[in-house]
């Protein structure tokens, strides 16, 4: 089998990155909802404090982390006619919908204990179904492709969709949903869209999901599949699989990395709304605005980062995308404590926007650069125990993310309550030292973690030279493999719109750990 055969095999068609992209749009409906406007729903809207609603979700993303990692070793060791991923992909989306529509339609009357428990129960619920979709979700994209910077790609539109699903669900509610009306001049607070808002993109999650596994299927019969001797799922096995993946110390380092980048996110997430609503004192119409921002800023990561990747390599990629999301979203408020910006300030929304999508740009660049170095140290794995462990290296990743977000979250909650910030605020009511410290924690301090992660991972490892002596040594291991994925017809290689490229180079005549 010639060079060019293998190289023709590692593509891609264009249908297929698209259709698994659109999933991780589906999922960003449902999970970016309820990140970004549950939480002001139930402590701004229904009354919860703070730091009940802070630990609600908080709870409920511990509980979704430690079944990740199941779920991953779960779906590694699947056999059946749907392949390892798919059987979850078909059966999940329903109770994600159901769940989803749930937590925005809590019933009448509650107390303040017994709407804190439906808040909780209904969360955890949604991302306990999530999990069996997203961890098989993410874990085929991981082992779609074997190509070094293929990959890349794949994981461009799982960034780039990822960004579409969020841009598409806040560009709707707040131009369709919440708008701001005389009785509310800041939609997100009227209580009455939040019922429809959850039954229409409930529908639109529950068919795009579906779509995506439905139009991935037929390359069921090319993925890898667990070797004959491999047993089936057991608690023991599970451990094990959990030990093998911890003994790649590449794998290490991208784990401590994202704790700390997580823990800034999750701050973030919670706070950042907050600070545009009571700091910056946007309107509803006007906060839609930032979809240009991220916008621009994931369409540049998913045109450029293949390339960054072919050409600085993965490593200084993640170190310096890291570093810039760090900063970036903290500069307007550094700007505003300086007396440069102010609420009054000419342009101030176009600004802002710009900033962000230097923002969104850097952590767009990051997420593709670490997801696709997943699959890489997926690929040393193999060498080294044998198996394929897509599903345990991302969803035990999730796991870290999820935990590590559940403590910003819970903290953005407790800042909420330790600053004093008053439930069912009104902008330009709240004291000044109040918002002032609220843009504080969001703009400054929640940066920090993420400058803690930058010095994680730089200690990654794997650059193309030792990927592809990997991929080189397990090309000799399995001959019939080669052989199957070089029969993948030759009609679906057409060009892309979309996306980077790089060559790849000839293979060193050895693996590296």
């Amino acid at each position: 089998m010639s060079s060019t055969q293998v190289a023709g095999a590692d593509r891609l068609p264009f249908k297929t990155k698209l259709a698994f992209g659109l999933g991780s749009g589906a999922e960003t409906i449902a999970l970016y909802t309820v990140s970004q406007f549950a939480m002001l729903y139930y402590n701004q809207v229904l009354g919860l404090p703070g730091h009940l609603a802070g630990l609600a979700v908080s709870a409920s993303l511990i509980l979704d982390g430690l079944s990740d990692p199941v779920v991953g070793s779960l779906s590694d060791r699947t056999r059946s006619k749907w392949g390892r991923r798919h059987l979850y992909m078909f059966w999940a989306p329903i109770p994600i919908v159901l769940s989803f529509i749930a937590i925005f339609n809590p019933p009448d009357g509650l107390s303040q204990g017994a709407l804190f428990a439906w808040f909780m129960l209904t969360v955890i619920l949604l991302r306990q179904a999530m999990t069996f979709y997203h961890t098989p979700h993410l874990a085929l994209g991981g082992e779609l492709s074997r190509d070094y910077t293929e990959r890349s790609k794949v994981m461009s539109y799982n960034s780039f969709f990822a960004w579409a699903g969020g841009a598409a669900t806040s560009w709707i509610a707040l131009s369709y949903f919440f708008v701001d009306t005389p009785e509310y001049p800041r939609g997100l607070l009227n209580p009455e869209p939040y019922a429809p808002y959850s039954l229409v993109m409930g529908a639109v999650a529950l068919a795009v999901l579906f779509g995506s596994a439905w139009f991935t299927r037929d390359r069921i019969p090319l993925l890898p599949k667990p070797p004959p001797e491999q047993p089936g799922w057991t608690p023991f096995e599970f451990f094990k699989d959990v030990g093998k993946a911890f003994r790649n110390r590449n794998y290490v380092w991208l784990l401590v990395g994202y704790f700390f980048l997580s823990v800034m996110i999750g701050l973030r997430q919670t706070l950042h709304l907050y600070v545009n609503t009571f700091y910056w004192e946007l309107g509803s119409e006007q906060i839609r605005w930032f979809v240009i921002g991220s916008f621009a800023g994931y369409f540049t990561a998913f045109v450029v980062a293949a390339r960054l990747h072919g050409r600085f390599d993965k490593r200084l990629t993640m170190i310096v995308a890291c570093i810039l999301y760090a900063v970036i979203p903290g500069l307007p408020v550094v700007l505003g404590g300086m007396g440069i910006l102010t609420p009054e300030t000419p342009g101030l929304l176009a600004i802002l926007i710009a900033i962000a999508a230097l923002g969104y740009g850097a952590v767009s660049v990051l997420s593709i650069s670490v997801m696709s170095a997943l699959a890489d140290i997926a690929d040393q794995n193999e060498l080294r125990f044998g198996l394929r462990q897509e599903g345990v290296l991302y969803s035990t990743r999730a796991l870290f993310a999820k935990v590590d977000q559940a403590v910003g979250a819970f903290i953005g909650g407790l800042v909420l309550t330790i600053i004093a910030f008053p439930t069912k605020a009104k902008p330009g009511l709240v004291p000044d030292e109040i918002v002032w410290n609220l843009a504080l924690w969001d703009g400054v301090i929640g940066g920090v973690p993420g400058l803690l992660a930058a010095l994680f991972y730089a200690k990654y490892g794997i650059n193309r030279q030792s990927y592809e002596a990997t991929k080189a040594a397990l090309a000799a291991r399995r001959p019939t493999a080669a052989v199957a994925a070089a029969a993948v017809q030759g009609a679906e290689d057409a060009p892309e719109p979309l996306g980077g490229g790089g060559t790849p180079p000839q293979a060193p005549p050895r693996p590296a750990e």
